[in-house]
């Protein structure tokens, strides 16, 4: 008998909390279905034997069975297990068993994947449960991971729950890296011009510098060179002092957007101003409808499930437009007004909300509606890229242009005096 910490609705849409005996998460949701209650969070404690078991499976644990020095699964090779997980068990694999074949699989050349392998299956052979045994392993599994899986063993369809998990996290992945190679282009752009710019000035500038002393002693130069000299200057001269004031505005700055107003201030700004705001909010919303889709598809309470997509948000801004989202449907109202109000999420979306909720198949509309966010992403990608090409190259062709023509411009002066 394990007892399980519970937080439900009940018919009056009231919160309530407690705890009941059970013996498995199922029988704990059917006791407090029977009670007229509706569970949003329903969290086991171990009983005395399982907690001795789970302390010869190895490995030093604190708190809730959390693992110090546990590794990190990379995201590619999460995604990769998590689909052939779902393949053995679809094919009537026993859990530990298929734990075991992919541990075998990854010795050698997957270190991290195959120690958090065998110690989720070292502990599911202790006595705990599948979801207890990743809850140990944060860094590799978060909240939405759990949660999905907690709700598969309730259910009974683990392989069906792990199979969403695959396509969430692929279809995640897919943007992501569209979004990241849209953004290499600029970064690289920069990062050439940048280089090129340290190169002018350190080394070639000065060199006209001294020239046009030697010609011109004594004659004032044009502003943008006199300019352009003493930031070489500057730069040649003190190169540590300006590297290291680079660093310490990059420190400041990310230590800005931990605080909630730095990361609400800049989350503000991406959402509002164009022209990354089109792709942020169309990501924001894809990400939005696939995570609550997936959540509520495979069984997890609307509550529950909108926490996690809140903490797993990544925007500050979204995150509070989720809270006031959940705020609303636990006194028993409906998405689609605090979602309008938010002014984050498009129109569509939240009409479309308004019509899954009105005919009972919100879960398929959410995740019909991130399909289409999904490829409107993809869109504004190629147009941002295409955007911004031409104006990389005018940027760069104006800052080495700029510094071409501070050169050149004292050479006038130079021309006419050796003319006469």
């Amino acid at each position: 008998m394990a007892r399980f910490q519970y937080t439900a609705m009940d018919s009056n849409g009231k919160e309530r909390k407690g705890s009941v005996e059970a013996e498995n998460e199922q029988e704990a949701t059917q006791q407090l279905k029977q009670m007229g209650l509706f569970p949003t969070s329903l969290v086991a404690g171990k009983s005395a034997a399982s907690t001795k078991g789970a302390g010869k499976a190895g490995g030093a644990k604190t708190g809730a069975g959390f693992r110090l020095g546990a590794p990190k699964i990379p995201r590619k090779d999460l995604t990769t297990t998590t689909r052939q997980l779902a393949t053995l068990l679809e094919a009537g694999l026993p859990l530990v068993r298929a734990l075991r074949t992919l541990e075998r699989q990854a010795k050698g050349n997957k270190p991290a994947l195959h120690k958090v392998l065998g110690d989720l299956a070292t502990q599911v052979e202790s006595g705990a449960t599948f979801s207890e045994a990743l809850a140990a392993h944060p860094r590799s599994f978060n909240k939405l991971y759990v949660s999905m899986v907690r709700a598969g063993e309730a259910s009974g369809a683990m392989e069906v729950v792990l199979v969403r998990l695959a396509e969430f996290m692929e279809k995640a992945q897919r943007i992501a890296g569209k979004v990241k190679s849209a953004m290499m282009y600029p970064i690289s752009v920069l990062v050439i011009a940048g280089g090129i710019t340290a190169g002018l000035m350190i080394f070639i500038v000065p060199k006209f510098a001294k020239m046009f002393d030697e010609m011109l002693p004594g004659e004032p130069m044009p502003a943008i060179t006199q300019f352009v000299v003493n930031a070489s200057n500057a730069l040649a001269n003190h190169a540590l002092v300006v590297l290291g004031g680079l660093a310490v505005f990059v420190v400041v700055f990310k230590l800005i957007l931990k605080t909630k107003p730095g990361a609400l201030a800049f989350d503000t700004l991406a959402i509002k101003c164009p022209p990354f705001n089109a792709l942020v909010v169309r990501n924001a919303s894809a990400r939005f409808c696939r995570t609550l889709g997936t959540l509520m598809s495979s069984g997890v309470a609307v509550l529950q499930a909108l926490q996690i997509v809140k903490d797993t948000s990544g925007n500050e801004l979204v995150s509070r437009a989720i809270q006031d989202v959940h705020d609303a449907v636990k006194e028993g109202e409906g998405m689609t007004k605090p979602l309008e109000q938010s002014r984050v999420f498009p129109l569509m979306l939240c009409s479309m909300v308004e019509v899954g909720e009105e005919t009972g198949a919100l879960p398929d509309m959410l995740n019909r509606v991130a399909g289409v966010y999904e490829e409107e992403v993809d869109r504004a990608v190629e147009g941002l890229t295409a955007m911004i090409e031409p104006l990389m190259i005018c940027f760069l062709a104006v800052v080495v242009g700029g510094i071409v023509i501070a050169m050149f411009a004292p050479m006038v002066k130079m021309i006419d005096k050796l003319g006469g």
